[in-house]
């Protein structure tokens, strides 16, 4: 049954918070306008042809790119731009890499450096504007916001940056006025409302933000940032039961979300006046960006932004969640572990924090130290099932199944009501159920799963394939299949499922379609080609039945699979030589 948990049983965890605050601000495409060039971009021709510099760091630094080590790609752009100083592209590629390693003393001269020929460029410019905030200059800081265009992404940009460089110069009207354009702006209502509120609360002007506070929870309510927000303006304005509730409103719609028990504690205690500087106004704000970029698949961009605000605030958590997400999503773990245990200072935050960081310790190996980690969580917390959810999924994945199975039972014991929102403990249980040799509680779990949640493909594919595959059930096992394939119509294995249970029905003109379907999805899956040679078999097509189990064999990993198409291919191709096909023709 490994071969049916690899294919039918994706990894399937449940998520623990959602930190993007706005969605849709910009598509990837709104950063072509300074994209970095494929390859070296021609400078102005000289009278003789030259020899490309530095050719053998340039293109060693452009493999380290591709293979996502931008650490080493940093290191020999940098080398290859020492050698020739001049050249734009090497110069844009070096800045962004030193700038998504958080390299900021490195990348600022170069951004100084790559103004004359970019002034128009939205991350130089930022970055270059941050530093003078940093450094107290805001008369450079206020130049070099004239550089920022009112197109693209800048569009955005430039009304956040210019309200918290006038907050920086002591003057908050002036602010609100910059950041007046965004209010209209689709999708940045809520982004606009909360930095407003913020300004003007800093101004004195309580009123006003009371205003744009409401205008964030109208807008936005159900995320952490606005909550927390709205929340600690409620307890500075002395309207301690209007933030209780808000935040235990929050924790009951969101039962497996963040833990706000130290903003509930602090509700007791004396509130302080709202603390934010100008640096840390304009830090949120690109976050803002960056995370609803990260939220866009713009994962590189929202990487440079995030760093510019982690520059401007060291120490703030959403930047450092965010980039330790990033990196862990592109295989650095210890970096992420690093920025991870950061965030752990954060109260709010700290236990997704956690969760997080125990995926990477995994994705390391150090599977003995995340579940370690997910136990010590258990202990803390007996009220809350997602440690342990988090340790079935790690410890199916490891297929130490026992072990899973005795997690995923202590998870589902804590859990008040089994709903839908908990189809996927059902479903990780069942998976190890099955790899563990018991299909009858396997059967039982899945049956429940979609007793809770009805139209969940996965769950309909897995015990529709599973019962035809046992040659059981077979006209409620195409019932399901056919439902998952209307929920997924170019998902290649539960077409596969289709043709596979059709296959068992002897509808074998059918099985071969839905199969052909399946292997133009799927062409290198093993078991889709197993499949499809056994219907190229059964109706007589013995020479393409050969080939793909050939194929099969060639692109099998599992034992039992190579094992029973290897059989195959000896007894029929004896039966075949016997019935006078050409000898050895198949060997």
């Amino acid at each position: 049954m490994d071969r049916l948990s690899r294919r039918r049983a994706p990894f399937l965890s449940i998520a623990v918070v959602s930190f993007a605050l706005v969605a849709g601000l910009a598509t990837p495409g709104t950063l072509t306008t300074w994209a970095v060039p494929e390859g070296p971009k021609a400078r102005t021709a000289p009278a003789e042809p030259e020899p490309v510099p530095a050719v053998g760091e340039y293109l060693a630094g452009r493999f380290a790119q591709h293979q996502d080590d931008w650490a080493a790609a940093a290191r020999f752009m940098a080398g290859a731009l020492a050698r020739d100083p001049d050249d734009l592209n090497l110069l844009r590629r070096t800045f962004l890499l030193k700038l998504g390693e958080g390299h900021i003393d490195e990348a600022v001269p170069l951004a100084e450096r790559l103004l004359p020929a970019h002034a128009d460029a939205p991350i130089p410019v930022v970055l270059l504007i941050a530093n003078d905030l940093v450094a107290g200059n805001l008369a450079s800081g206020s130049h070099h916001l004239a550089d920022l265009t009112n197109d693209g992404l800048s569009k955005y940009l430039k009304p956040m940056v210019a309200a918290w460089l006038r907050v920086a110069e002591g003057k908050p009207a002036e602010g609100l006025a910059e950041l007046a354009p965004l209010e209209a702006s689709p999708g940045l209502a809520v982004m606009h409302a909360l930095h407003a509120a913020k300004i003007s609360e800093l101004a004195g002007d309580s009123d006003g933000a009371a205003h744009w506070y409401e205008i964030a929870l109208n807008g936005g309510g159900n995320t952490l940032r606005v909550v927390r927000a709205v929340g600690g303006f409620y307890r500075r304005a002395g309207k301690i039961e209007l933030a209780r509730s808000l935040y235990q409103d929050f924790v009951e719609h969101n039962p497996d979300g963040v833990i706000l028990d130290s903003a509930l504690d602090a509700l007791d205690t004396p509130p302080t006046p709202l603390a934010i500087t100008a640096r840390e106004g304009l830090a949120e704000a690109l976050f803002d960006i960056a995370s609803a970029l990260h939220q866009e698949g713009s994962e590189e961009v929202s990487l440079v932004y995030g760093r510019i605000a982690l520059y401007l605030s060291p120490t703030s958590p959403l930047p450092q969640l965010m980039i330790a997400d990033i990196m862990s999503a592109r295989g650095h773990h210890e970096a992420a572990i690093a920025l991870y245990r950061e965030v752990e200072a954060d109260p709010v935050l700290a236990w997704t924090a956690r969760l997080r960081n125990v995926d990477s310790l995994a994705r390391l190996d150090r599977l003995d130290e995340a579940a370690a980690d997910l136990e010590k969580m258990a202990a803390e917390r007996p009220e809350r099932a997602d440690s342990l959810i988090r340790l079935g999924d790690l410890l199916r994945g490891a297929k130490r199944n026992q072990a899973a199975i005795d997690a995923y039972d202590r998870a589902i014991a804590r859990l008040p009501k089994l709903d839908e929102r908990y189809w996927p403990v059902l479903y990780g249980r069942a998976v190890v159920y099955n790899g563990a040799g018991n299909w009858p509680r396997a059967e039982a779990d899945l049956a429940k799963a979609i007793e809770i949640s009805p139209d969940q493909p996965i769950l309909l594919n897995y015990l529709g394939y599973s019962w035809a595959d046992q040659g059981n059930h077979l006209d409620k096992a195409r019932q399901m299949i056919e439902r998952a394939v209307e929920l997924r119509p170019k998902d290649g294995y539960i077409i596969d499922s289709l043709g596979w249970v059709l296959f068992r029905m002897n509808d074998l003109a059918g099985a071969v379609g839905q199969l052909e379907r399946a292997i133009e999805l799927k062409p290198l899956d093993p078991t889709i080609n197993d499949h499809l040679g056994d219907a190229y078999w059964a109706i007589g097509r013995h020479q393409e039945a050969f080939f793909q189990w050939r194929r099969a064999l060639q692109y099998a990993d599992e034992d039992d699979l190579k094992q029973a198409i290897e059989k195959k291919l000896e007894e029929r191709g004896k039966l075949d030589r016997r019935a006078g096909m050409i000898p050895g023709v198949y060997d």
